[in-house]
């Protein structure tokens, strides 16, 4: 298994479960590990064979910018979703962190996992 990964992507969208954070957009920041065989890719040279990260992240934003979850739980699930389902990505590993949610803490989030970790 290859991993192609993004780490701290930071984006603002609405985010919370109190009033006050419905009022205003906050930084939520993503870690992201896509399994994925880049052989081919790397072989050919070629980006249309590659897992294009870039291409993910962008998607990621305009999702994430346009959303409005109480919950970071519910935001996981769909960028999740997103990733397995829109890029073809067997298995992830998700960090979504909300900077500065809790007084002291510089970060605090969630961390999931979906699929499989083999890559055919």
């Amino acid at each position: 298994m290859d991993i192609v990964y993004i780490r701290d992507l930071e984006i603002e969208t609405i985010i919370g479960i109190y009033d006050w954070e419905r009022e205003r957009k906050q930084t939520v920041s993503l870690d992201l590990e896509m399994a994925t065989d880049i052989r081919p890719a790397a072989r050919d040279d070629d980006i249309r064979l590659a897992l294009d990260y870039k291409t993910v992240a962008k998607r990621l934003i305009a999702f994430i910018e346009a959303s409005e979850f109480y919950l970071v739980e519910t935001l996981a699930e769909q960028v999740a979703g997103i990733v397995t389902d829109e890029f073809n990505v067997p298995w992830l590993r998700l960090r979504v962190g909300k900077p500065g949610a809790v007084t002291g803490s510089r970060e605090v989030g969630i961390v999931i996992e979906r699929g499989e970790r083999r890559v055919q």
